[in-house]
């Protein structure tokens, strides 16, 4: 029964997380419109005086609420992680007890938790194939960037970087995401060469383009 009330709220969870990415795509877009400030673009002239090709008070608001949305969704996909965590955990210590307890007189009450794990567990390992499946694979490294000395490789398929896991306007949430991180330490979970490997890359400026200078080709 613990099994199944963990996974009905990682999937409560899930899908306010989802709702949480749908409004985020929403301000992303608005701010990286053509001619817009972007996340962190001067809300100035060259002659410091305010812009007036741009709805300043709603420019501040839009990425006031990127930072508390990005805030948000770091806290539940931490959550969400945790509780598949202990599903996966109760899986496999219930591999053993289950078949040793089946053979007692008692077996029948130890048999139906046992059904009850095991069907919470086989829901974990589902949630657990959505997050491993690759969105992303990076097909272009320059040397010298903060993707090439931070490690990440040719041919590195991206599961997570960040809070970007899946779902739509990548390439926009993964610019969002490396920028609301500049000069911080941002984890990455790629598959590489048939195995998950995780990654530590930090976006930051450099002499060439963009925080990271790699180019990631959405799947």
């Amino acid at each position: 029964m613990v099994g199944t009330n963990l996974k009905a709220e990682t999937m409560k969870l899930m899908d306010k997380r989802a709702n949480k990415e749908t409004e985020m795509d929403v301000i992303i877009q608005r701010l990286c419109q053509p001619g817009g400030p972007g996340f962190s673009g001067n809300l100035v002239d060259s002659e410091g005086f305010p812009r007036t090709d741009i709805d300043i008070p709603i420019v501040r608001a839009d990425r006031h609420r990127l930072a508390e949305l990005l805030n948000d969704h770091k806290i539940m996909t931490e959550k969400i992680d945790q509780n598949i965590q202990v599903l996966h955990s109760a899986r496999l210590a219930s591999t053993p007890s289950s078949v040793k307890d089946s053979d007692d007189t008692a077996g029948l009450g130890v048999q139906g938790s046992a059904v009850n794990i095991a069907k919470a567990s086989t829901s974990a390992m589902d949630m657990d194939v959505s997050f491993s499946r690759p969105f992303a694979v990076i097909d272009e490294i320059t040397e010298e960037s903060p993707a090439a000395e931070d490690g990440l490789q040719l041919g590195d398929q991206v599961v997570r970087f960040g809070n970007v896991q899946s779902g739509e306007n990548l390439l926009q949430r993964l610019a969002a995401e490396a920028q609301s991180n500049q000069g911080c330490a941002v984890s990455m979970t790629v598959m590489r060469q048939g195995a998950m490997a995780n990654v530590k890359v930090t976006p930051r400026a450099w002499q060439g383009r963009g925080l990271l200078g790699c180019n990631f080709r959405i799947l």
